[in-house]
């Protein structure tokens, strides 16, 4: 669905009026693009660590105008603020106001991300204050930037490096149009698996990816993109959407698998499918969900269960014959649609919230399941999205959803297959158990 009101705010007359009378200011945001260059304009790169050193050289040979210090005036397409040795909470000053100093400077649709460490891989308080104090600032910072621009963080291990293959998958993600309506988050990075593609714009080339609920909207979305990516793709969907499930699969060239997936045995055909039309499956995106919205007074026990069957125990079931394959043990990948309802909960969707909080449980525990053989899962949490759901609002409503985000606008489908499509990657290897808000900082709720 088409959001008129940042079209007209974006630039010329409509800008100024907006301007002069108060009003919200979105702008266009700067999506991927293939071909396009990963960031427009030089990268400061800021900190004194050997990390931040080795990070800037490995910039430079991605072919990225890097600069170690602020030139003044020149606008800056990013800012890297390297805070990997911090000890103390006095240690923060310094270098946060040098960022703070470039940060009119920034073009817009800029990038700010801060790389540091994970505060439970320490046992000084001050040392875990400090780390944990990036969490706050980075969060608060997001909210500060204007104009599309947008601050996430990349969080490592003790023992990794700044350019471990994953920090750099992380990094390149956070710097890319890709990451356009991810804002104020971060991404752990546990281990040195993955590694960088051979080719960057087809990070997804020879892998066979599964899609539920691909044959409309996000679903949809998301199968363009890991088609665009490289991976042949398999389209789920139930049977009562087969015409539009075949339209989208011949717009990628995949196949299309007409299933419930609530049934008991859907894990099985879903692996049976993928491995007599295309030889092995590497990549399963959980994204088929439905809601049955009603405040919990009037909640029955059709709504509830419906939503719970679909939403997380057709996830788990299929997990399970993907865990006790062997199909699907060379590094696979596994990425569950959350949603911020999940997260911060929503006004007449407990059994939807519920659903999704349990996606979230789900990845977290499955985990150090898929680690025994390099494989990962994680979830991305999308929060107001342009859809035809979000289209049958009320007005009043919809403008309101759109507004409340740091972004000051909804994103598009795009916006979460982008986030799968990096999490289903090589380059995203060390990342595993992590729920990644695609939601432009929403401002509501936790």
């Amino acid at each position: 669905m088409t959001d008129k009101y940042t079209q007209i705010v974006s630039g010329g007359l409509g800008r100024d009026v907006a301007r002069k009378l108060g009003l919200p200011q979105p702008v266009l945001l700067r999506r991927y693009q293939p071909g396009a260059p990963l960031i427009s304009g030089p990268v400061l790169v800021n900190g004194d660590s050997a990390g931040a050193d080795d990070l800037a050289t490995t910039l430079l040979g991605w072919g990225l105008d890097v600069r170690r210090n602020a030139l003044p005036k020149e606008k800056l397409g990013a800012i890297i603020l390297v805070l990997d040795s911090v000890q103390h909470p006095e240690d923060l000053g310094k270098p946060v106001l040098a960022v703070g100093a470039s940060l009119r400077d920034l073009a817009p649709n800029g990038r700010v991300i801060t790389v540091s460490r994970a505060p439970q891989g320490t046992s000084s308080p001050a040392t875990a204050a400090a780390r944990q104090g990036i969490d706050g600032l980075l969060r608060s910072l997001a909210k500060e930037l204007r104009s599309g621009a947008t601050a996430n963080g990349v969080v490592l291990a003790e023992d990794l490096a700044t350019t471990s293959p994953s920090a750099l998958g992380a990094v390149r993600f956070f710097l890319s149009g890709r990451s356009a309506y991810v804002d104020g988050q971060f991404l752990s990075v546990t281990s040195a698996a993955g590694r960088m593609p051979a080719v960057a714009d087809k990070p997804l080339a020879g892998k066979v990816a599964v899609v539920t609920g691909a044959a409309r909207g996000i679903g949809a979305a998301i199968a363009r993109t890991l088609h665009r990516d490289g991976a042949k793709v398999v389209l789920v969907d139930i049977p009562a959407a087969g015409d539009h499930l075949a339209e989208v699969a011949n717009q990628v060239h995949g196949t299309a698998l007409q299933l419930d997936i609530s049934r008991s045995d859907a894990g099985q055909r879903i692996i049976e499918h993928a491995v007599e039309r295309h030889g092995r499956l590497d990549i399963v995106v959980h994204n088929a969900g439905i809601t049955r919205d009603r405040l919990l007074a009037n909640m029955d026990q059709g709504r509830w269960q419906s939503v719970i069957a679909v939403n997380i125990a057709a996830q788990l079931r299929i997990n399970e014959a993907l865990l006790a394959s062997g199909h699907f043990k060379d590094a696979p990948r596994i990425v569950s649609v959350a949603s911020t309802s999940g997260i911060a909960g929503n006004r007449g969707q407990t059994n939807y919230g519920a659903s999704k909080a349990g996606v979230i449980g789900m990845v977290r525990s499955t985990a150090p399941l898929m680690a025994s053989f390099g494989g990962t899962i994680n979830a991305v949490a999308p929060g107001f999205i342009e859809t035809e759901m979000t289209a049958r609002m009320p007005l009043a409503i919809r403008e309101a959803a759109r507004r409340l985000n740091s972004l000051k606008q909804g994103g598009q489908p795009t916006d979460v297959a982008e986030a799968i499509a990096f999490l289903a990657s090589d380059s995203a290897g060390g990342i595993s158990g992590e729920v990644l808000r695609v939601c432009g900082q929403q401002l509501v709720g936790a």
